[in-house]
């Protein structure tokens, strides 16, 4: 069905209601033609700043609630708004000033669970003693009293929704798959954003089962880069300042703004891909106002962008969060993130925690033919040599043992073979930065040193065990 017939089919059933009353479980319809307020008792709204996947979380949550009146906040993403804009039509949205609040005994909410998230028109029924709240959130923080939690970590909370659509079997149109993929891929990155999880790609794949159009999906999420952007993004680079941080590269950039900019997150995004940073941090100090916008991006899992921000007063995910913060310097703000960083890193795994020891080690006037041997009955590709003090001489692999072409040469210290350049790591470095190392120098193992002597060894087979999550408890 294309998008115009399904648009039509809509337009028909409204014009059916026109009469009167759509008579729903608890659910007083207001008239399409006189636009009275609604009297209505079962409500699902989400943040402000509504992005697609809290768009497309309200929408599934009323396939889920029939009952329930989807109502959007007034502050919505700029990269929203012209996708509202065509299907206005298509989807029954209320506002805020259209519900009588005071009728109000069910409240869902999705895509977040604080109540300084929601629009402030919808704070009067924090107030309400039986009001029962049900939440869809992928964000585990909140400070909203729940009555059915429906809360876990996945890289879009459409995926949660979609989830339960799936178990009670609930069909949905090519529009509104169209719109939960766009809401997950936004939240996702494309599933390339370190908070996507299996789940995430199951529902893509449901969703283009059910005709979700790739084509739309691109043309909305392309979001608009203006000459504004463009110029905030120059200022941002020339002004950028990177720090190592715990192993990682993190870029800092501050900037004095004046007036509300939209889409600021893109420009940040863009920021970190230029510097080729792991991390990236952007502070927009709004000097009329005195507060600044804090935008955060992160490519790796030990910079956890949403402990970040929360511990400064916002949110988000692992990969990226922001924070408003009112009345403080900017260089004060990069200090206290700069200190989050280093504590986040002192819970993060580290070189002890996937090293092998005690380590196996050769001298260096033991034979090529004896060393060939130990390796063959260890079955490793390589170990540390060391001199009569124990002392880090060389490194000996099976690429240094293939340079030995005669009989002879078996009968040779291991000394005329080795490597002698040894690239080695302290042992309070990061998994992370052993693993750029080997990349780095293109080779399978890395002695761990403290004080000058070898403590450990990690391997190529460590750092595997490492990045796919196989490290024992």
């Amino acid at each position: 069905m294309t998008l115009y017939s399904y648009k039509d089919k809509i337009l028909s059933k409204k014009k059916q209601a026109v009469s009167g009353m759509i008579l729903r479980d608890r659910l007083f319809w207001r008239h399409p033609l006189t636009r009275d307020k609604i009297c209505i008792m079962k409500i699902v709204t989400t943040h402000k700043g509504t992005d697609f996947d809290a768009l497309a979380s309200l929408v599934a949550a009323t396939l889920i609630y029939p009952d329930a009146r989807p109502v959007i906040p007034g502050d919505v993403n700029e990269n929203l708004k012209p996708f509202l804009a065509i299907h206005k039509d298509v989807f029954e949205l209320a506002t805020p000033n259209d519900v009588n609040l005071d009728q109000v005994d069910t409240l869902i909410v999705v895509d977040t669970h604080s109540w300084g998230r929601l629009d402030p028109r919808l704070a009067v029924l924090r107030e309400k003693p039986d009001l029962e709240v049900i939440v869809w959130d992928h964000h585990v923080h909140g400070d909203i009293q729940v009555t059915q939690p429906h809360i876990k970590e996945t890289g879009a909370c459409i995926t949660l929704i979609l989830d339960e659509i799936q178990r009670k079997r609930i069909l949905i149109t090519p529009i509104q798959a169209t719109l939960f993929l766009i809401g997950l891929y936004e939240d996702t990155g494309n599933l390339t954003f370190p908070s996507t999880l299996g789940e995430d790609a199951h529902a893509a794949g449901f969703l283009l089962d059910r005709k979700a159009d790739l084509v739309i999906m691109a043309s909305f999420l392309k979001q608009a880069y203006a000459r504004q952007h463009r110029d905030i993004l120059y200022d941002m680079i020339r002004k950028s300042e990177t720090i190592k941080q715990s192993g990682f590269t993190v870029g800092f950039s501050k900037l004095d703004l004046e007036g509300r900019v939209q889409n600021l997150a893109m420009v940040v995004q863009m920021y970190r891909e230029i510097i080729n940073a792991d991390a990236a941090f952007c502070i927009f100090r709004d000097l009329v106002q005195d507060k600044c916008m804090v935008i955060g991006r992160s490519g790796v899992d030990e910079i956890d962008i949403s402990l970040i921000m929360r511990s400064l007063g916002g949110g988000g995910h692992p990969g990226a969060g922001s924070a408003l913060i009112k009345a403080a310097n900017p260089e004060v703000i990069q200090e206290m993130i700069v200190e989050l960083i280093s504590g986040n890193q002192q819970t993060s795994v580290m070189l002890s925690d996937i090293m092998s020891y005690p380590v196996v080690k050769v001298h260096e006037d033991t034979t090529v033919q004896e060393v060939i041997m130990i390796i063959r009955e260890l079955g490793c590709t390589g170990m540390p040599v060391v001199n009569d003090q124990d002392d880090l001489v060389g490194i000996v692999s099976r690429r240094d043992l293939k340079k030995v072409r005669q009989s002879k040469q078996k009968s040779a210290p291991i000394k005329a073979f080795m490597t002698r350049n040894v690239v080695t790591i302290s042992h309070e470095r990061s998994a992370v930065e052993v693993a750029r190392l080997m990349i780095k120098h293109d080779i399978g193992r890395v002695p761990v040193v403290k004080e000058g002597k070898m403590i450990g060894i990690v391997t190529r087979s460590d750092v595997m065990m490492y990045f796919y999550d196989m490290l024992p408890d």
